[in-house]
């Protein structure tokens, strides 16, 4: 039974005392509009024989004189209006009516009326254009599914050539889409990478033959470039000053970028006031967990303090203030994916600022990469590409198979790897992923991909510019070496995971630097410049490092990694030493700050100085002892890379690391066989990723992005993952409050304002995607969602004096019809679920989970004796596995 609470807030009120108006007599016929064949003058149907079919009662009249089946309804419902209507809510009273003798004579039971009364909700709940989804809520997944197929439906009725071509043009609508959105995509990729490149020289001088070519594209990789001059020169100074200059130059080129990017992305400024208040939106690890008080355990998600539960409607909401610029984007394009709204978030206005932002974060040379970013770029293209077609446009679920295929597309332009880029968006960031996605988003990729190599960012031929080629093939001892390296790289994935959160922990919880967030981007820019400038390593762009770092030695390469003897190999040791410290530090300082920055590259890096050690380290050891028995099968008249290849072990290392620090599996072992095109090495790039998965969960159970989703409690069921269970769906289900319910048992017209007090409750708690269960005599009867109950009241002109209908009712008076006012606003059955999804309270716990990741449920009502016993969240669901999570009960 439902408490006593609140009161006043109860819809069994008379409508006397509410001030509500009244009917003038208890017979005022109520006349209602309607096209259906089960309502159409009733003796016109009536027979002189008795008919027997599956709508017989069979408590009829003995006679048979009057048998009436109803005809199935294909019309769309009707709005019934109220508008100075004088029938007042209670039961309503059909003796001495035509409708009610007739309905006494066939004995019309219950469960037809209320067939019909299902199939008409369903028709209007699904058919009827719904409420756009609001802020901080979740995709509705089974309402847009149902839709889609009212939509096919209807779309497949037509036989006629006209209807056929329309449907051939719907079923087009998704490769046309696909195809503009990775044209697009290879296009911002394309103009990224050519601007990106001309300026990020500039912080160490100009070529004179034409001031946008880079230091490379000038000198054609030569040492001695009289075509390039540096500032030092072009200020006069030679020698030590001369050094000097430059180094200042340098500093200040860095520095004056990254503020420039990190004020264009603070541009994007999002504020929003919202009772879901996230902790970030921008990759900030040290961005503080409120707490809160227990004030209200059955209200819905409290998990980590995002939401303030209160009971009073006076509780302003709390403002929400996100970024959606900054950072790589890939953990909220994950929840995004996953259902999750965040308006703003894959706008216009965000993909040209990061666009743009992005291009200065490059060239500033902090440590950072556009890999991610991509990711975020293309989702954007792909959200705004929707709307060329109603068909995605106005379905969230659909929407989300593109973005899926959009997602992988900005992995595809990025690491030139469309095979790549479909396993990414299969395995990190797709929630939803059925046959014909799969498909699509490969056509995407392969589109994206072949657009960008025909536009030749680089000049090459290659998309992407660390491409390498392996002539040598892998000995067998080396198996060993890259097992080692696994396990090293993903500890080392792993420990970066952790640096990275104790410095957000320190540093950025300094209240300066929390105030000012382009004081610690300033500053983060300082330190880069300050210690890479006299590393050749760390001076370069991280994907001309890591084309280094992987390329094996060649006749005439000047990158200073590749040794012809023992002692040159320990000065390529010492340096690689170095370079290793000093990016692993500048990594971890600038992950997270206020600037579009992805990981990805920056991460493979690290592991590549790593991998490169370990190989110069044998390459040694083969100096050192030449006859040794294990390097038998090696060609005596070699090169110093006869046994060794450096490069080999530099991209296992930093595809090893890179599964340590996201947890990527086979999506990199794919993405690095795109990249060599070598099959020989697939089995040394598996096997790393392998190990380095393993080590990396023993370490650290989270990845960088579930680390950062986490930290936010976004409301994200992670589909990959199985908890254990030891509970039934009893454990978490809240008590029924009044407030919670609408009640329709004494009448199935509500006061709107009493409505609108139930809402603020659910807003108060959060929930604004949540729903108010309907219910009669405890029986659950239908279910309206916030968002559309919103919707429906923001319409009411008077809402103070107007009351609502909530249920499906039938009332004749009379043979004769007359019309009344088809679009009522006081009719909100059309915005009412009549069968929500409803469980037993006795249901195991791992039905409950299968229903809200497979299904994507929003909420699930809760019977008891099949009777309505409470609603759970799925935000309260998140929750409690979340605090499984924390126990170790899992």
């Amino acid at each position: 039974m439902m408490d006593e609470e609140n009161e006043d807030d109860d819809n069994t009120c008379s409508p006397i005392a509410a001030g509500f108006t009244t009917p003038s007599s208890l017979v005022t016929p109520r006349r209602i509009r309607s096209t259906r064949t089960s309502d159409i003058d009733l003796r016109s149907r009536l027979h002189s024989r008795l008919q027997l079919d599956e709508h017989s009662n069979l408590l009829a009249s003995p006679d048979g004189a009057r048998n009436y089946a109803s005809a199935p309804n294909t019309a769309t419902p009707k709005r019934l209006s109220r508008s100075g209507s004088t029938l007042i809510p209670g039961r309503l009273s059909r003796s001495g009516s035509l409708g009610g003798q007739l309905a006494n004579a066939l004995g019309l039971d219950r469960r037809r009326r209320n067939e019909s009364g299902l199939a008409e909700s369903k028709v209007s709940l699904f058919t009827d254009e719904r409420v756009w989804y609001d802020q901080f809520t979740s995709t509705d997944w089974v309402h847009d599914s149902i839709a889609d197929s009212f939509r096919l439906r209807n779309l497949r009725s037509r036989k006629d050539f006209r209807g056929r071509l329309y449907a051939w043009f719907d079923g087009a609508q998704g490769w046309v889409l696909v195809a503009i959105i990775g044209c697009i995509t290879a296009c911002i990729a394309y103009c990224i990478t050519v601007t990106e490149s001309s300026i990020f020289g500039l912080k160490e001088g100009f070529c004179t033959d034409h001031w946008r070519l880079s230091k490379s594209s000038c000198c054609y990789g030569e040492e001695e470039c009289p075509a390039w001059r540096s500032w030092g020169e072009r200020m006069g100074f030679t020698g030590t000053g001369g050094q000097w200059a430059d180094f200042g130059v340098y500093i200040a080129f860095v520095i004056f970028f990254a503020v420039a990017s990190c004020l264009l992305t603070l541009m994007t400024k999002t504020e929003i006031p919202s009772k879901y208040s996230l902790t970030t939106l921008d990759e900030n690890l040290g961005a503080e967990t409120k707490t809160m008080g227990d004030e209200d355990n059955d209200l819905g998600f409290e998990g980590a303090g995002r939401l303030q539960a209160t009971h009073g409607s006076a509780s302003p909401p709390q403002t929400t203030v996100y970024y959606p610029a900054a950072g790589s984007g890939v953990a909220e394009v994950k929840v995004i994916l996953s259902g999750f709204v965040v308006h703003g978030y894959l706008g216009v206005k965000t993909l040209v600022i990061k666009s743009l932002a992005v291009i200065l974060s490059l060239a500033s040379g902090l440590s950072l990469g556009k890999e991610g970013p991509y990711v975020h770029i293309a989702t954007c293209v792909g959200n705004i590409a929707c709307r060329l077609f109603s068909k995605y446009n106005h379905n969230d679920g659909k929407r989300r198979e593109v973005l899926s295929a959009s997602a992988a597309s900005g992995v595809g332009v990025a690491f030139g790897a469309p095979i790549g880029g479909v396993l990414f968006s299969l395995e990190e960031v797709s929630y939803y992923f059925p046959p014909k996605t799969l498909f699509r988003t490969f056509f995407c990729c392969i589109v994206a991909s072949l657009f960008l190599k025909f536009l030749n960012p680089y000049g090459t031929g290659k998309i992407v510019i660390f491409e390498v080629r392996y002539a040598v093939d892998w000995k067998f001892f080396e198996i060993f070496i890259f097992i080692l390296l696994g396990m090293l790289s993903g500890a080392l994935g792993a420990l970066f995971i952790k640096a990275c959160a104790v410095w957000a922990r320190t540093f950025r919880r300094i209240p300066l630097i929390k105030r000012w967030s382009i004081l610690e981007v300033a500053l983060v820019a300082l330190v880069t410049g300050l210690v890479s400038f006299w590393n050749r390593h760390t001076k370069l762009a991280v994907t001309e490092l890591m084309f280094q770092l992987a390329s094996p030695c060649e006749t005439g390469t000047s990158t200073g990694l590749c040794p012809n003897s023992r002692d040159e190999v320990l000065d390529v040791l010492r340096s690689l030493g170095q370079a290793f410290i000093i990016k692993s530090f500048l990594t971890t300082i600038t992950f997270g700050i206020k600037v579009p920055a992805g990981i990805y590259v920056p991460s493979m890096v690290v592991g590549g100085f790593l991998g490169r050690f370990v190989g110069h380290l044998v390459q040694y050891l083969a100096f050192t002892y030449p006859d040794a028995s294990i390097w038998g099968g090696c060609a005596a008249d070699g090169g110093p890379e006869n046994c060794v290849t450096p490069g080999v072990y530099a991209l296992v290392a930093a595809g090893a690391t890179m599964c340590g620090v996201t947890r990527l599996s086979v999506t990199l072992a794919v993405i690095l066989f795109e990249l060599t095109g070598s099959l020989d090495h697939v089995l040394p790039f598996s096997l790393a990723v392998l190990v380095a998965k393993w080590t990396a969960d023993a370490i650290e159970p989270f990845s960088i992005y579930d680390l950062l989703t986490d930290m936010n409690s976004y409301p994200l069921l992670d589909n990959k993952l199985r908890p254990v269970f030891t509970t039934d769906l009893g454990a978490i289900t809240p008590a029924v409050r009044s407030y919670r319910v609408i009640d329709i048992s004494n009448s199935p017209l509500v006061p709107a304002p009493v409505l609108r007090r139930k809402l603020q409750h659910l807003r108060n708690a959060g929930e604004v995607d949540g729903g108010l269960p309907i219910v009669r005599h405890n029986v659950l009867v239908g279910l309206i969602a916030a968002p559309d109950l919103e919707f429906v009241l923001d319409r009411l002109e008077d809402e103070e004096g107007s009351l609502c209908l909530m249920a499906q009712t039938s009332t004749w008076h009379g043979a004769e019809e007359m019309e009344d006012d088809e679009n009522d606003p006081t009719d909100f059955t059309p915005y009412i679920d009549p069968a929500p999804v409803a469980l037993d309270i006795h249901s195991p716990m791992d039905l409950v989970y299968q229903c809200f990741v497979k299904l994507g449920l929003r909420y699930v009502c809760v019977l008891r004796d099949g009777q309505y016993a409470g609603l759970v969240h799925k935000k309260s669901f998140v929750k409690y596995v979340k605090e499984l999570e924390q126990t170790g009960d899992t």
